[in-house]
């Protein structure tokens, strides 16, 4: 079951937020992006913040990468969570503000979450971080917000 509240580092709270700001302040988000925007706002006003040394290593964190599987059918996926301007669904990265980018951020190995699609909602299921910046003590690599 998925925890109301999800954990993330205070760099990624602080990294989105000033994605969020530069891009509604710069009118830059497409409309795809723009829908998804509230959701991921909802998720940072509630999030638990924590230092990079202090997350738990099955908390899915930006430039994780992620293994799920849809519940119904069993299709197993695997993506890593980025920032818009590194998504590629060829490299099976995806952006945080794409409806799986955004679902995925902050829960933990195990949780269920709701993945919005065209056709309405695929319920996953967080099978294993297969890499997260943070367990590997490299989270200061991370792509920086330019502004």
């Amino acid at each position: 079951m998925t925890s109301s509240r999800v954990e993330m580092t205070c760099l990624d709270h602080c990294r989105l937020t000033a994605l969020i700001n530069h891009a509604v302040a710069e009118d830059r988000l497409h409309f795809p992006d723009v829908k998804h925007l509230s959701a991921l706002r909802q998720k940072l006003e509630s999030a638990l913040c924590r230092e990079s040394a202090d997350i738990s290593p099955d908390v899915v964190t930006m430039g994780s990468t992620v293994l799920f599987r849809e519940i119904d059918n069993g299709e197993c996926w695997t993506f890593t969570l980025c920032y818009p301007e590194e998504a590629n669904i060829f490299q099976d990265r995806v952006s945080v503000l794409a409806p799986i980018g955004t679902a995925l951020l902050g829960q933990r190995v195990a949780d269920r979450v709701d993945w919005p699609v065209p056709s309405g909602k695929v319920q996953i299921e967080i099978a294993e971080i297969v890499y997260q910046p943070e367990a590997a003590q490299r989270c200061d690599q991370l792509e920086t917000i330019s502004t």
